[in-house]
């Protein structure tokens, strides 16, 4: 990489971008257009070679990863999740905590047990997987995109 190479950092969208814009405006690099405004994905910024990839949380690993963007800052979720070997993760920054939880019908702990499988529905395969498998616990793993909530629910 020479220094006159443009450099890409591909950003997650939603309250992480909107957390990381101060970060990088306290460095020198804001955006060249109003970004709630643009519907671009691909922005300048006040600096010539710089510009940012706006992306979903699910793909910051891979651009990195494939050398489509140069850094990127995405959630540990997403590391974890999408693909986060061979990515250097160099600190965290502080902002967009998240916390991911299981929740499950009330069991008497009796009741419980003996059962030796559980059904878990997520859509973090590969973070629930690891977790279960931590503790020793079997689960059968039920991919989900959205209202975990009413996956327990509805059984």
């Amino acid at each position: 990489m020479n220094i006159t190479d443009p450099i890409t950092i591909a950003l997650t969208k939603g309250r992480i971008l909107k957390e990381t814009l101060p970060l990088l405006a306290k460095v020198g690099i804001e955006p060249s257009e109003d970004l709630d405004a643009s519907r671009k994905l691909i922005v300048p910024t006040t600096i010539t070679n710089v510009h940012l990839v706006i992306l979903r949380g699910s793909d910051v690993p891979t651009y990195v990863k494939h050398g489509a963007a140069d850094i990127g800052i995405a959630g540990k979720d997403m590391l974890l999740e999408f693909g986060g070997e061979g990515i250097y993760e160099p600190l965290d920054l502080g902002i967009a905590r998240c916390r991911l939880m299981t929740a499950g019908p009330r069991v008497s702990q009796t009741a419980q047990a003996p059962r030796r499988r559980i059904r878990v529905a997520t859509k973090f395969l590969n973070i629930a997987r690891a977790h279960y498998a931590g503790k020793g616990i079997h689960a059968d793993l039920i991919k989900l995109y959205g209202s975990m909530e009413l996956a327990p629910l509805m059984g």
